[in-house]
């Protein structure tokens, strides 16, 4: 884009600026109590049984948990249908820095299964016999994956990992770990795997690439180029088959032959593959997102043949098949049996199985106007009513983000990119526990290219919902979504949104409505998958776009108002969280060179900074009782930024850093008490500015 030059921001013009800050208006005066317990737990903010990953041998099935801490692995009885009783083990932290939070890969051999963890890529053994976890290597550090895992014949190991991109060669009986190199330039993800007996075959996500490596000389070969990342391959006898979004290639393993055959529900929709698995004859079964099909897959077929959907909406974390029985796992933790003869599948709870459930970090925050929490997490959304229960609602994905609108809660959620809501007034008391059962209702679906959801706010006042999104994988362009409500809140038609670019080759992470109903967003150039910053465009934006102008000329809508890079000089390239408050824009940066700029303050009449200052980490910004607080990473901090501060005022810290998002408050209207976290239990802060700093018991 063409950006606007910002003038220096020398020290003296700040003598000049200030009187243009806006006066904000008279507000209510909020009694002080400094006497109001600092913070108080009130219990587990998200609870979950989700799993990350599967396996099934010999007729046993094994699980491992998802998000929480420390990872479990359990044995679940596919006859029996419950999880074997005293078989959960817990996956201890290894000598790195990190400690896991979940496996995705898993693979057996030779009475073992081997485990491969994030978020610190390690490799762990759990004993068929003895059910003893064994620590046997760390591959990578804090942040980093094994995302795949594949056993050879000869019981090698092969792993394919996270931020460095590569597959790693274990042997069990020497513990000796081989790098096998540089897969492709730029590859982050080796997202999956199989092996044969001369090969390993890699689905690269950066690079959209599936290859073949030699098992002996480390030489790559291109077997394929997809139009998005392969997240699955899968080697038969002489064919090898990888899905690179809605397409499935199909090529001998010698790279001849190449067939690419488009993957789509029974009316035409493309879809995604999660998981495959072979039959004895190389007939693969596949299962997809977001609707949760399964399909039989040939070589030859113009298209896979879809057999059903055994858990509608549910992403798959592990397929096997057993003689005419295909069994699947979903991520929120369900187990599924097909007979593939009559196509008929049913389905178990793992949770009510036996498996247990645990504390996960939570994605998003609401307290809503009746003064019940809404904590969303994966697959998860937990409410906290006030009376003190708690309710777990099942949504298909991640809860992102949520607002309120009429009495009813919206959440975008990834990866389907599905807009949800939940009506409170439709929930169904059983009388003998006094849980509450919540509906959920689909009633849109943001476009194919901009499924990361980073931010919602809801207009009352033109009954629309905003959302800001970045692409799957390594794209740069995000988008303003705009939901628009032509009935009162309790209609349900099906919502389709306005979409708009905004600033191009940049992700929107955040965004906030002025008065006058202009949205105000803030960018990101590494793009949803977090690419390197290209030398083209290395600062973030603000942008100011108005989504209701339609060009008298062409009918089309929206428009961009402006655009500029507030720090352009100093390369921070992500703008976390804006929002605007009595004609200021306040902003908390996530990358920054130094923490010397992490926020700022811009008046929207002059587009000039009139304040900036540091902070510890990055986060959200809250507007309540007219302050402007900012709430972040790197011990879990609270400051009051504004308005007209010189400095942060430093408000709480030590509550944790246990945001799987970002760290968010949801303050208590007339109060100066918010609802946070401290640790993983969901608490009230006292963020009084009048009262001393609340020191939570999690000091870095």
């Amino acid at each position: 884009m063409t950006r606007r030059l910002l003038l220096p921001l020398l020290a003296a013009l700040l003598a000049v600026l200030w009187p243009l800050w806006p006066a904000p208006p008279a507000t209510a005066a909020v009694i002080s109590d400094c006497t109001v317990p600092a913070w108080q737990s009130h219990g587990t903010a998200s609870s979950t049984w989700a799993i990350s990953g599967s396996l099934v041998h010999d007729g046993r099935a094994f699980v491992t948990s998802r998000g929480r801490k420390p990872v479990v692995i359990a044995e679940y009885d596919l006859g029996k249908k419950t999880v074997v009783a005293g078989s959960e083990r817990e996956i201890p932290d290894g000598p790195g820095p990190g400690a896991p939070e979940g496996a995705y890969g898993l693979a057996v051999h030779n009475g073992k299964i081997y485990i491969g963890t994030y978020t610190e890529a390690a490799l762990y053994s759990y004993d068929l016999v003895t059910r003893e976890v064994k620590h046997l290597r760390t591959i990578g550090g804090e942040g980093d994956f094994i995302w795949s895992l594949a056993a050879a014949s000869d019981g090698t190991l092969y792993a394919g990992t996270y931020n460095d991109g590569k597959v790693y060669e274990y042997k069990p009986p020497t513990n000796a770990l081989r790098d096998l190199g540089l897969l492709a330039t730029g590859e982050r993800y080796v997202r999956s795997l199989d092996v044969d007996d001369t090969n390993v075959y890699a689905g690269l996500l950066d690079t959209k690439k599936m290859v073949a490596i030699n098992r002996s000389t480390g030489a790559v070969r291109v077997l394929a180029q997809g139009g998005t990342g392969f997240t699955t391959v899968s080697v038969g006898r002489t064919r090898v088959r990888g899905t690179s979004g809605s397409t499935l290639y199909d090529v001998k393993t010698d790279g001849t032959d190449l067939r690419t055959v488009p993957i789509a529900d029974p009316d035409g929709n493309a879809e995604t593959a999660d998981m495959v698995t072979l039959a004895p004859d190389y007939t693969m079964y596949l299962s997809t997102r977001p609707n949760g099909n399964v399909y039989e897959y040939k070589t030859g077929y113009a298209k896979p043949q879809h057999l059903g959907t055994p858990v509608p909406l549910d992403e798959t974390r592990g397929l096997a098949l057993d003689g005419t029985t295909l069994t699947g796992f979903t991520g929120f933790g369900k187990v599924w049996r097909m007979d593939l003869t009559t196509r008929q599948s049913s389905f178990v709870e793992l949770k009510k199985a036996g498996f247990s459930e645990g504390a996960e970090k939570p994605q998003s925050l609401l307290r809503s106007s009746d003064g019940t929490v809404w904590v969303g997490g994966h697959f998860i959304m937990t409410v906290h009513r006030p009376d003190g229960g708690k309710d777990h609602i099942e949504i298909p994905g991640e809860a992102k983000t949520l607002v309120e609108r009429g009495g009813k809660i919206y959440s975008a959620l990834y990866p389907s990119g599905r807009l949800i809501m939940i009506d409170p007034a439709a929930a169904v008391t059983d009388p003998e526990t006094g849980g509450k059962t919540y509906p959920v209702g689909i009633v849109g679906q943001l476009p194919s290219a901009q499924q990361r959801p980073w931010d919602m706010e809801y207009d009352a006042a033109r009954d629309r919902i905003l959302v800001a999104t970045a692409p799957l994988g390594t794209g740069l362009q995000g988008a303003l979504n705009v939901f628009r409500f032509s009935g009162p809140a309790e209609a349900a038609p099906a919502y389709t949104p306005d979409s708009f670019p905004v600033v191009t080759n940049e992700s929107l992470m955040s965004l906030s409505m002025g008065p006058d109903g202009t949205v105000y967003v803030g960018t990101d150039v590494r793009g949803g998958g977090g690419a390197p910053v290209a030398s083209w465009n290395t600062a973030a934006s603000v942008a100011a776009f108005d989504a209701e102008y339609v060009d008298p000329a062409t009918g089309k809508k929206g428009r961009l108002l402006w655009a500029m890079d507030p720090f352009a000089a100093d390369g921070y390239d992500t703008l976390q969280d804006v929002k605007v408050h009595n004609g200021v824009l306040y902003g908390v940066y996530k990358r920054t060179p130094t923490t010397a700029k992490r926020w700022f303050a811009m008046n929207l009449a002059t587009r000039q900074i009139v304040q900036q200052g540091d902070l510890p980490g990055y986060g959200e910004i809250d507007v309540h009782n007219d302050k402007v607080f900012a709430s972040t990473f790197f011990n879990g901090d609270v400051h009051l930024i504004g308005p007209g501060l010189t400095q942060a005022q430093h408000l709480a810290t030590a509550l944790g850093d246990e945001w799987y998002t970002n760290p968010q408050l949801a303050f208590v209207p007339g109060t100066w008490t918010a609802y946070g976290l401290v640790g993983r239990d969901l608490a009230t802060l006292r963020l009084d500015p009048s009262c001393p700093k609340v020191i939570g018991p999690f000091p870095s």
